[in-house]
Protein backbone atom coordinates (compact mmCIF):
# COMPACT_ATOMS: atom_id res chain seq x y z
CA UNK A 1 0.00 0.00 0.00
CA UNK A 2 1.43 3.39 -1.24
CA UNK A 3 2.09 5.81 1.76
CA UNK A 4 -0.42 8.92 2.50
CA UNK A 5 1.20 11.95 1.30
CA UNK A 6 1.20 14.26 4.67
CA UNK A 7 -0.20 17.63 4.56
CA UNK A 8 -0.15 20.88 6.97
CA UNK A 9 -3.35 22.68 6.44
CA UNK A 10 -2.37 26.95 7.82
CA UNK A 11 -6.18 29.28 7.82
CA UNK A 12 -5.46 32.55 6.71
CA UNK A 13 -1.71 31.41 5.10
CA UNK A 14 -0.97 33.87 2.86
CA UNK A 15 0.19 36.74 4.99
CA UNK A 16 1.68 37.67 8.11
CA UNK A 17 2.03 35.34 10.90
CA UNK A 18 0.52 33.08 8.24
CA UNK A 19 2.82 33.20 5.57
CA UNK A 20 5.96 32.94 8.38
CA UNK A 21 4.12 29.55 9.71
CA UNK A 22 3.76 28.16 6.18
CA UNK A 23 7.69 28.68 5.26
CA UNK A 24 8.48 27.45 8.76
CA UNK A 25 6.90 24.22 8.68
CA UNK A 26 8.12 23.78 4.95
CA UNK A 27 11.85 24.38 6.35
CA UNK A 28 11.56 22.06 9.21
CA UNK A 29 9.08 19.39 8.19
CA UNK A 30 8.04 16.92 5.48
CA UNK A 31 5.02 17.92 4.96
CA UNK A 32 3.25 19.83 2.35
CA UNK A 33 1.76 22.73 3.14
CA UNK A 34 -1.84 23.46 2.13
CA UNK A 35 -1.85 27.35 2.04
CA UNK A 36 -5.59 28.83 2.74
CA UNK A 37 -7.24 31.84 1.65
CA UNK A 38 -9.98 33.79 1.23
CA UNK A 39 -9.59 36.46 -1.10
CA UNK A 40 -6.36 37.47 -1.49
CA UNK A 41 -5.00 34.93 -3.88
CA UNK A 42 -1.61 36.90 -5.15
CA UNK A 43 -0.68 36.83 -1.81
CA UNK A 44 -1.36 33.16 -1.40
CA UNK A 45 0.38 32.32 -4.29
CA UNK A 46 3.74 34.22 -3.37
CA UNK A 47 3.34 32.14 0.32
CA UNK A 48 3.53 29.24 -2.12
CA UNK A 49 6.58 30.28 -4.17
CA UNK A 50 7.95 31.24 -1.04
CA UNK A 51 7.68 27.42 0.52
CA UNK A 52 9.00 25.94 -3.52
CA UNK A 53 11.87 28.12 -2.77
CA UNK A 54 13.43 26.92 0.23
CA UNK A 55 12.73 23.10 -1.35
CA UNK A 56 9.09 22.35 0.02
CA UNK A 57 6.12 21.50 -1.39
CA UNK A 58 2.66 22.91 -1.07
CA UNK A 59 -0.90 24.02 -2.64
CA UNK A 60 -3.08 27.12 -2.33
CA UNK A 61 -6.94 26.39 -1.34
CA UNK A 62 -9.91 28.82 -1.19
CA UNK A 63 -12.76 29.61 1.15
CA UNK A 64 -13.74 31.42 3.91
CA UNK A 65 -13.33 29.88 7.12
CA UNK A 66 -16.64 31.57 8.43
CA UNK A 67 -18.65 29.99 5.68
CA UNK A 68 -19.27 25.98 6.83
CA UNK A 69 -20.67 25.15 3.54
CA UNK A 70 -17.62 26.43 2.39
CA UNK A 71 -14.98 24.44 4.02
CA UNK A 72 -17.13 21.66 3.90
CA UNK A 73 -17.05 21.79 0.00
CA UNK A 74 -13.52 23.21 -0.61
CA UNK A 75 -12.22 20.52 1.42
CA UNK A 76 -14.30 17.25 0.09
CA UNK A 77 -13.62 18.71 -3.56
CA UNK A 78 -9.89 18.92 -2.49
CA UNK A 79 -9.50 15.33 -0.69
CA UNK A 80 -11.65 13.89 -3.70
CA UNK A 81 -8.82 15.02 -5.93
CA UNK A 82 -5.96 14.01 -3.61
CA UNK A 83 -7.22 10.27 -2.64
CA UNK A 84 -3.72 9.67 -1.30
CA UNK A 85 -3.75 12.43 0.84
CA UNK A 86 -3.85 12.90 4.66
CA UNK A 87 -3.82 16.27 6.76
CA UNK A 88 -1.73 15.46 9.72
CA UNK A 89 -1.40 18.89 11.05
CA UNK A 90 -3.91 21.95 11.19
CA UNK A 91 -2.56 25.44 12.22
CA UNK A 92 -5.98 27.20 13.02
CA UNK A 93 -4.45 31.31 11.87
CA UNK A 94 -7.50 32.64 9.95
CA UNK A 95 -9.05 35.94 12.14
CA UNK A 96 -9.92 39.36 11.63
CA UNK A 97 -10.21 42.36 14.17
CA UNK A 98 -13.30 44.99 13.97
CA UNK A 99 -12.03 47.26 16.65
CA UNK A 100 -13.89 49.51 18.51
CA UNK A 101 -14.89 50.41 21.37
CA UNK A 102 -18.07 48.46 22.93
CA UNK A 103 -20.37 51.56 23.36
CA UNK A 104 -20.37 52.04 19.54
CA UNK A 105 -19.65 48.64 18.10
CA UNK A 106 -21.88 47.46 15.46
CA UNK A 107 -23.47 44.22 15.12
CA UNK A 108 -21.99 43.30 12.54
CA UNK A 109 -18.72 44.36 13.95
CA UNK A 110 -19.35 41.95 16.64
CA UNK A 111 -20.59 38.97 14.30
CA UNK A 112 -18.05 38.94 11.92
CA UNK A 113 -15.20 38.95 14.18
CA UNK A 114 -16.70 35.52 15.97
CA UNK A 115 -17.78 33.94 12.62
CA UNK A 116 -14.19 34.08 11.41
CA UNK A 117 -12.64 33.35 14.51
CA UNK A 118 -14.40 31.20 16.62
CA UNK A 119 -17.05 29.36 14.39
CA UNK A 120 -14.10 29.30 11.62
CA UNK A 121 -11.93 27.10 14.33
CA UNK A 122 -15.26 25.07 14.75
CA UNK A 123 -16.14 25.01 11.04
CA UNK A 124 -12.68 23.77 9.89
CA UNK A 125 -11.35 21.45 13.36
CA UNK A 126 -14.80 19.74 13.17
CA UNK A 127 -14.39 18.55 9.50
CA UNK A 128 -11.13 17.48 9.90
CA UNK A 129 -11.07 16.34 13.18
CA UNK A 130 -12.35 12.30 12.74
CA UNK A 131 -9.97 11.85 10.09
CA UNK A 132 -7.23 12.28 12.66
CA UNK A 133 -8.62 10.53 15.09
CA UNK A 134 -9.21 7.37 12.96
CA UNK A 135 -5.68 8.01 12.26
CA UNK A 136 -4.59 7.60 15.87
CA UNK A 137 -2.48 11.28 15.00
CA UNK A 138 -2.53 15.05 14.54
CA UNK A 139 -1.65 18.22 15.73
CA UNK A 140 -4.47 21.25 16.00
CA UNK A 141 -2.80 24.61 17.13
CA UNK A 142 -5.01 27.39 17.41
CA UNK A 143 -3.56 30.71 16.89
CA UNK A 144 -5.01 33.18 19.58
CA UNK A 145 -3.72 36.25 21.55
CA UNK A 146 -3.15 38.05 24.59
CA UNK A 147 -6.32 39.96 24.00
CA UNK A 148 -7.78 36.81 24.42
CA UNK A 149 -6.35 36.10 27.63
CA UNK A 150 -6.05 39.49 29.91
CA UNK A 151 -8.08 41.33 27.16
CA UNK A 152 -7.69 44.81 25.73
CA UNK A 153 -9.93 48.09 25.36
CA UNK A 154 -11.14 48.39 21.98
CA UNK A 155 -11.31 44.87 21.13
CA UNK A 156 -13.96 43.39 23.15
CA UNK A 157 -15.10 41.24 20.21
CA UNK A 158 -11.87 39.58 19.17
CA UNK A 159 -11.02 38.87 23.04
CA UNK A 160 -13.98 37.30 23.24
CA UNK A 161 -13.37 35.16 20.18
CA UNK A 162 -9.86 34.69 21.06
CA UNK A 163 -10.93 33.85 24.55
CA UNK A 164 -13.40 31.13 23.40
CA UNK A 165 -10.84 29.50 21.85
CA UNK A 166 -8.67 28.83 24.43
CA UNK A 167 -11.53 27.76 26.54
CA UNK A 168 -12.36 25.12 23.45
CA UNK A 169 -8.20 24.28 23.21
CA UNK A 170 -8.13 23.53 26.50
CA UNK A 171 -11.79 20.78 26.53
CA UNK A 172 -10.63 19.64 23.31
CA UNK A 173 -7.22 18.31 24.16
CA UNK A 174 -9.05 16.32 27.01
CA UNK A 175 -11.11 14.85 24.66
CA UNK A 176 -8.37 13.41 22.07
CA UNK A 177 -5.86 13.11 23.55
CA UNK A 178 -5.82 9.05 24.31
CA UNK A 179 -6.09 9.02 20.49
CA UNK A 180 -2.56 11.09 20.11
CA UNK A 181 -3.99 14.04 18.62
CA UNK A 182 -2.41 16.85 20.69
CA UNK A 183 -4.48 20.76 20.71
CA UNK A 184 -2.44 23.58 21.99
CA UNK A 185 -3.16 27.60 21.84
CA UNK A 186 -0.11 29.48 20.32
CA UNK A 187 -1.12 33.38 22.08
CA UNK A 188 1.20 36.08 20.84
CA UNK A 189 1.38 39.60 21.71
CA UNK A 190 2.47 42.57 19.61
CA UNK A 191 4.34 40.89 16.05
CA UNK A 192 5.36 43.05 13.00
CA UNK A 193 2.40 42.27 10.78
CA UNK A 194 0.28 43.75 8.40
CA UNK A 195 -2.48 43.98 11.17
CA UNK A 196 0.22 45.81 13.48
CA UNK A 197 1.34 48.73 10.98
CA UNK A 198 -1.21 51.48 12.13
CA UNK A 199 0.33 50.64 16.04
CA UNK A 200 2.63 53.07 17.54
CA UNK A 201 5.44 50.49 17.73
CA UNK A 202 7.87 53.56 19.42
CA UNK A 203 5.40 54.13 22.15
CA UNK A 204 3.97 50.87 22.57
CA UNK A 205 7.56 48.66 22.53
CA UNK A 206 7.94 51.06 26.38
CA UNK A 207 4.91 48.43 27.77
CA UNK A 208 7.06 45.44 26.59
CA UNK A 209 9.96 44.39 28.64
CA UNK A 210 11.74 43.18 25.81
CA UNK A 211 11.43 46.46 24.33
CA UNK A 212 10.26 45.49 20.91
CA UNK A 213 7.59 44.07 18.82
CA UNK A 214 7.99 40.65 17.94
CA UNK A 215 8.78 39.09 14.37
CA UNK A 216 6.35 36.76 12.40
CA UNK A 217 9.12 33.93 12.09
CA UNK A 218 10.01 33.77 16.50
CA UNK A 219 5.96 33.07 16.40
CA UNK A 220 6.63 30.50 13.75
CA UNK A 221 9.48 28.48 15.14
CA UNK A 222 7.28 27.72 18.14
CA UNK A 223 4.39 26.64 16.03
CA UNK A 224 6.74 24.77 14.06
CA UNK A 225 8.05 23.50 17.28
CA UNK A 226 4.42 21.96 18.45
CA UNK A 227 3.68 20.40 15.18
CA UNK A 228 6.60 18.12 15.59
CA UNK A 229 6.37 14.61 17.03
CA UNK A 230 8.69 16.30 19.92
CA UNK A 231 5.82 18.29 21.21
CA UNK A 232 3.67 14.71 21.60
CA UNK A 233 3.50 15.05 26.00
CA UNK A 234 2.35 19.09 25.45
CA UNK A 235 -1.53 18.93 24.90
CA UNK A 236 -4.02 21.65 26.10
CA UNK A 237 -1.58 24.31 26.69
CA UNK A 238 -2.00 28.16 26.31
CA UNK A 239 1.64 29.11 25.45
CA UNK A 240 2.23 32.82 25.43
CA UNK A 241 5.06 34.55 23.21
CA UNK A 242 4.91 37.97 23.98
CA UNK A 243 7.91 39.54 25.05
CA UNK A 244 7.21 39.36 28.66
CA UNK A 245 3.99 41.98 28.26
CA UNK A 246 1.82 39.47 30.02
CA UNK A 247 3.28 36.03 31.47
Amino acid sequence: MKDKTKYALVTGGSRGIGRAICIQLAKDTDYSILINYNSNEAAANETLDAVKKIGGLGEIIKFDVANPEAVKQQLDAWLNTHENALIEVLINNAGITKDGLFLWMQPNDWDSVIKTSLNGFFNVTNHLIKEMLLNKYGRIINMVSVSGLKGAPGQTNYAAAKGAIIAATKSLAQEIAKKNVTVNAVAPGFIKTDMTNHLDEKELKKLIPVSRFGDAEEVAHLVSFLASKKASYITGEIININGGIYS
